[in-house]
């Protein structure tokens, strides 16, 4: 936010102005710090979603800074050894990016394929549910858009997209258990994003110097279901299953004609 004009034009960074340039007014007009703010917003967004974590808000970030290097953020399209390197470069072990990805449960992309912009990445995207863990795990059989995209693969389900990052840490030997284990573990899946995403907000400060002002943050409403179904017209032959030390779980599949995915309205 404070260095725009250098770090959206980063490849990774693609159609992330369109927020930034959202936010900064605001974050301007109340004398907020931009990473107070970022933090900020991100917590209140995700505690609109259904099953939703309360994610902690510390405050007193410094507007000190200065432009992030290119290729610092994965891409999609990078092998996961690239993206368990980096991650791990900044504190993080491979099975907390997968406690991190339980953020594209209510996430679209808009810029792998432009041409279909808000396709989800799960059935329900409004819901902070386990369905994103469950389908990433079907068998690709159509490209929603225009066809093969860098970092994309094939999705299980008309109109959901499926990005080539998160079916390869879904099936890597090292993630694919603890990709699993939220399928039937709601309360794992929220308590484990709220901490992992409680230790990338303060990455680089010290928290004894920032104000938790978490009592700002509004509480979720309760999840409808705390476990996730096969998509109408899936069956337990269509999972790739890759945990080796704990069998797929037994899980109903939602009745009715094979499940086709509404794009998400532009907010």
């Amino acid at each position: 936010m404070a260095f725009s004009q250098i770090e959206t034009n980063f490849h990774a960074n693609d159609g992330v102005d369109e927020i930034v340039e959202e936010q900064r007014p605001f974050a301007l007009k109340h004398g907020v710090s931009f990473g107070d703010f970022i933090q900020f917003a991100g917590a209140v967004g995700v505690s609109n979603c259904a099953g939703g974590p309360r994610l902690q808000f510390l405050a007193g970030r410094s507007n000190i800074s200065r432009p992030a290097p290119d290729l610092t953020v994965p891409e999609p399209s990078d092998a996961t050894n690239k993206i368990f390197a980096r991650m791990g470069d900044a504190g993080f072990s491979p099975n907390e990016v997968v406690d991190l990805l339980a953020s594209h449960t209510v996430a679209a992309q808009d810029r792998v394929d432009p041409s279909i912009p808000g396709t989800p990445f799960d059935s329900t995207p409004s819901s902070f549910d386990a369905q994103f863990f469950v389908e990433t795990l079907l068998r690709g059989q159509i490209f929603p858009g225009n066809g093969s995209n860098v970092g994309e693969v094939l999705s299980p389900l008309h109109g959901e997209f499926r990005l080539q990052s998160d079916f390869e840490i879904a099936r890597d030997a090292r993630t694919a258990c603890e990709w699993q284990s939220f399928i039937t573990n709601h309360n794992s899946m929220v308590t484990k994003f709220e901490a992992v995403m409680s230790k990338l907000a303060v990455l680089g400060h010290n928290p004894r110097t920032l104000v938790d002002c978490s009592e700002v943050i509004p509480v979720p409403s309760k999840a409808k279901t705390q476990v996730a179904k096969l998509p109408a017209g899936k069956t337990l032959r269509d999972i790739e299953a890759a945990c080796r030390a704990t069998p797929f779980p037994v899980i109903s599949a939602d009745p009715g004609p094979a499940t086709t995915v509404a794009p998400v309205p532009p907010s």
